[in-house]
């Protein structure tokens, strides 16, 4: 091989060697150059660089300063906007406080005759602490919100008039159910309503489609606002901050709310104006377990199973065989 040869021959492979180099840095500088962010990232930009598609751990929230009822929705809603972004599913009340059950203890807890039970007279329950400063909250883990959400999916209300109870049911598990007060089996003039009502409850299928978080407690059958109520134990006291479920019936609202009630000597009776009356305790957690959107089943059915699973026969509380009011 004579010198020239061996010189191309060299400067071949150093060209088959380099090029692939070059190429790389001319493609390379032909980018724009990018600073780097002269300010640190946020709390939401680590926390979502970090959780990417889920959450693989739960989040502590300190309470920090104690939280009565009046402002313990305000508080909930204020984790719930804080956190909403920082979390990749939507964060809601009802599934923060699923994810922390301790809370719907607490607050069914506050049921005003529990507390006499206890000794313990509750004039006010708006100002009864509900969330103590050493307390934390969980922000759940992804997994956990999939499941919660799938059997968030499969719960209903359904209430039996003549039967005077509303159970919580999730598939074909009954979690709670509670004695109710029903509709009069009678017609009155409301003021609220400007007419004749027939106070019976309505029968048929629908949703929760609306709740009033902090109601105002107005009398139908003359339109008299109350501040306090007379309990079944003769002591007066301020009426309690309970939410207030709406159902739509068969495509209708028919002002039948689901409430609490201040006087559970009329459980187990037709004793309201067309309303599902509850205790205070299962109020809340009746709220809880039926966000808006809910289905639920009012019925009229007669023939039922007791504790023991045998058939009887209930009494027929609206003189009527068939359904009372669609």
């Amino acid at each position: 091989m004579n010198k020239n040869t061996y010189r191309l021959t060299l400067l071949s492979l150093l060209l088959i060697l380099v090029l692939p180099v070059l190429t790389m840095l001319m493609c390379y500088q032909s980018e724009p150059l990018t600073l780097k962010d002269s300010h640190p990232k946020n709390e939401v930009e680590q926390v979502n660089d970090n959780i990417e598609t889920e959450i693989k751990s739960p989040l502590y929230v300190a309470i920090g300063n104690e939280v009565k009822i009046k402002n313990y929705f305000d508080f909930i809603d204020s984790i719930v906007i804080k956190y909403d972004s920082l979390v990749p599913y939507t964060l809601s009340e009802h599934l923060l406080v699923h994810a922390n059950p301790w809370i719907i203890d607490h607050l069914v807890d506050t049921d005003y005759y529990t507390l006499i039970e206890k000794g313990e007279f509750l004039f006010d329950q708006k100002e009864k602490v509900i969330l103590f400063s050493h307390d934390a909250l969980i922000i759940p883990d992804t997994n956990w919100v999939k499941k919660y959400q799938y059997k968030q999916s499969q719960t209903y209300l359904d209430i039996n008039v003549p039967q005077y109870r509303l159970s919580i049911i999730e598939g074909n598990k009954t979690l709670h159910s509670f004695p109710v007060r029903v509709g009069r089996n009678k017609e009155r003039y409301l003021e609220t309503a400007g007419r004749v009502e027939d106070l019976r409850t309505r029968t048929g299928k629908g949703t929760i489609d609306k709740i009033t978080r902090n109601p105002i407690y107005i009398n139908p059958v003359d339109g008299h606002h109350y501040e306090s109520t007379l309990r079944d134990d003769g002591r007066r006291t301020k009426l309690p901050q309970i939410p207030f479920l709406h159902p739509k019936i068969n495509g209708h609202r028919w002002g039948q709310l689901i409430h609490p009630t201040t006087n559970i000597e009329t459980l187990e009776k037709a004793y309201s104006n067309g309303c599902i009356g509850t205790g205070e305790g299962a109020a809340w957690l009746i709220y809880y377990y039926a966000p808006i959107g809910t289905p639920i089943t009012i019925r009229y059915d007669l023939n039922v199973l007791n504790e023991s699973g045998d058939s009887i026969q209930l009494k027929d509380i609206y003189r009527t065989k068939s359904k009372p009011a669609s």
